[in-house]
């Protein structure tokens, strides 16, 4: 992995970017231009680089509207878990759910996101829990092409199915020896829900340990419902992200700076089940880089934009709009793994969006900050495509 600290998010006006072979072949002033067979015109927009929601659980069926409504009067989201609903009601859907059904209502998503300006989106598996359904949803993510680039992870250590409760050591070791080395044909990184009601420190740590060992980029559902010091032995063992963290400790976070790992925050979540805030203040003193996610999924985050998480991180978590930006590019790139990804300049990936300022703004990249929610993108350029054009879905 290579550390994205120190990066900068500038302003460049009067600026060209020219894409070549799927990839950014020039950057410089216009003027200095070199001969193209298409020009696109983004004189008054804002220019980012593509944007990388780096966790989601956007592969799912079913509704779990009944579930809010239970919330919002007060119901704790662990006990909706423990009492067989949450994430094993999804999993019911989702495994009487056809591929077909799976895929297509996961393209629908895929497009909207698109539509935002989001060029890159983890998927996690998760909502399987049994070897054929975690390893179906794997290939679905694998077989498809997708409008935006898929990073999939392997989440099979999501939560003890149902049938599995008298026996929770048996289902680990189905995971260990079953479904990690078949997920290790399929997907790019490897993931654990740690905490209260799914898996214990010493069960992810097992887990983690394995999917890494075959070459997966390890990830965990960190400090979240309740402390559990994840994320401490996350960086000790060389993961990738520990995600979360509303419950991280400075322990936690001393390791996470002696370490490579990014920390991935998830305001979504913390909205919609009332968590206390992470502590983000700390990580930045610590120099702990972070990214932000949406979180995407049908119970605790059905969140759908990642700029208003952005948003939410800089009123929240008084996180820097400048941070904000970089967790929602080049640091969300961090954690998959994909130093070409969420920048801009010769060899980066060829994937950019362009963005109206808000009406009566200027072309000021924190106007996408301050306002919260609805962002567009005008133009997308994907691995040098122009793939949305007008605001529209192109071709």
């Amino acid at each position: 992995m290579v550390p994205f600290r120190g990066c900068k998010i500038g302003e460049n006006r009067g600026a060209s970017i020219a894409f070549h072979g799927g990839k950014v072949a020039w950057i410089g002033d216009s003027k200095d231009a070199p001969p193209a067979e298409k020009v696109v015109d983004g004189a008054g927009f804002i220019g980012l680089p593509g944007l990388v929601d780096c966790h989601t659980h956007s592969l799912f069926a079913g509704s779990r509207a009944d579930e809010f409504r239970r919330r919002l009067e007060g119901v704790d989201y662990s006990e909706i878990l423990e009492q067989g609903g949450g994430i094993l009601s999804t999993v019911a859907a989702t495994r009487s759910s056809s591929s077909d059904e799976l895929a297509l209502v996961l393209r629908q998503r895929l497009e909207e996101r698109l539509l935002q300006g989001v060029t890159t989106v983890e998927i996690k598996s998760g909502y399987g829990l049994d070897f054929e359904t975690e390893m179906r949803m794997l290939q679905i993510l694998r077989a498809n092409d997708w409008p935006v680039g898929v990073s999939s992870t392997f989440l099979g250590a999501h939560a003890i199915p149902k049938e599995w409760r008298s026996d929770r050591k048996g289902y680990v070791d189905i995971v260990l020896d079953q479904m990690i080395p078949a997920a290790a044909k399929l997907a790019d990184q490897i993931d654990v829900y740690c905490d209260r009601g799914a898996f214990t420190l010493e069960e992810s740590e097992e887990i983690l340990r394995r999917g890494i060992s075959l070459g997966l980029g390890g990830r965990i559902h960190a400090e979240q419902v309740q402390h559990t010091g994840a994320a401490k032995m996350a960086a000790r063992i060389g993961a990738f992200s520990a995600d979360h963290l509303e419950r991280l400790d400075d322990e936690g976070i001393s390791a996470m700076a002696a370490s490579d790992i990014v920390a991935v925050l998830l305001p979504g979540a913390r909205l919609y089940l009332r968590d206390p805030y992470p502590p983000v203040g700390k990580l930045l003193d610590a120099g702990v880089p972070m990214a932000i996610a949406t979180d995407f999924n049908p119970g605790s985050s059905p969140v759908r934009d990642l700029l208003a998480c952005a948003t939410m991180a800089c009123v929240e978590f008084r996180l820097p709009i400048e941070d904000a930006l970089l967790g929602v590019t080049r640091n969300a790139a961090k954690v998959l793994d994909r130093e070409d990804l969420g920048w801009l300049g010769p060899g980066s990936a060829g994937d950019m969006a362009l963005f109206a300022p808000p009406p009566g703004e200027p072309p000021e990249y924190s106007t996408l900050i301050q306002y919260m929610g609805g962002h567009r993108a005008k133009m997308v350029i994907r691995a040098g495509r122009l793939v949305v054009d007008n605001g529209c879905l192109v071709g």
